[in-house]
C-alpha cells in the first residue's frame, strides 16, 4: 500500500515584497512574475508530498483580481487537494498586502498540475492524499471530477487526430 499523507503535511507558503524589477513603468507588477512565484509555491508542497523531482503539467485557468504594485507583500499559499498515481492537483491561493496601508486584496487562484519523477526523469507513483476537513474533501472531490473531465476530453482529441490520419 502506499504512504498516505494529508495536506497538511505539504502545504507551502511563500512571502515576497515586490521591487521595481518585478514591475512595468507604471509600478504594477507583471502578472508573469505572479505566475512564477506560484510555479514555485506549488513545486515546494508538491515535492513536500512526494520527496521527488516534480514538474509542471498544466495551470488551470488563471484570472487576476486585483493589481500587485511595487512595495507590496505578496503572498501565496500552496495546498494538494488532489493525488492521482503519478500526478497531483496544488490550489494556489494569492494575495497582496498595502504595507503602507495594511489592506490585503486577493489575486488570484489557480490549481496547478504536477507530475513526480524519478531519476530517469520517468513518471513514479506518490503518497495518497487523504483529505481530512470537508471542505478538504470538497476540493478533492472537485478536483478528481476536473480530471476525469480532462482525461476524457485527450482521448477524445487522441480520437480525433488518429481518424483524420
Amino acid at each position: 500500500m502506499r504512504e498516505r499523507k494529508t495536506p497538511a503535511q505539504s502545504t507551502a507558503t511563500l512571502s515576497q515584497v515586490m521591487v521595481p524589477y518585478d514591475a512595468n513603468q507604471y509600478g504594477n507588477v507583471h502578472g508573469g512574475v505572479i505566475m512564477r512565484l506560484m510555479d514555485e509555491v506549488a513545486f515546494v508542497a508538491a515535492s513536500r508530498h512526494t520527496h521527488r523531482n516534480v514538474v509542471t503539467v498544466c495551470i488551470d485557468s488563471l484570472s487576476f483580481e486585483n493589481p500587485v504594485r511595487i512595495g507590496d507583500v505578496v503572498a501565496l499559499k500552496a495546498t494538494l487537494i488532489y493525488v492521482g498515481k503519478t500526478s497531483m492537483e496544488i490550489e494556489v491561493y494569492v494575495e497582496t498586502e498595502r504595507l503602507k496601508t495594511g489592506k490585503i486584496f486577493p489575486v488570484a487562484t489557480a490549481c496547478l498540475t504536477m507530475v513526480a519523477l524519478n531519476e530517469e526523469g520517468r513518471p513514479v507513483e506518490i503518497p495518497q492524499l487523504i483529505p481530512q476537513t470537508e471542505k478538504e474533501k470538497k476540493k478533492y472531490a472537485e478536483a478528481k471530477s476536473r480530471r476525469e473531465q480532462k482525461l476524457r476530453k485527450l482521448t477524445t482529441e487522441d480520437t480525433e487526430l488518429t481518424e483524420n490520419f
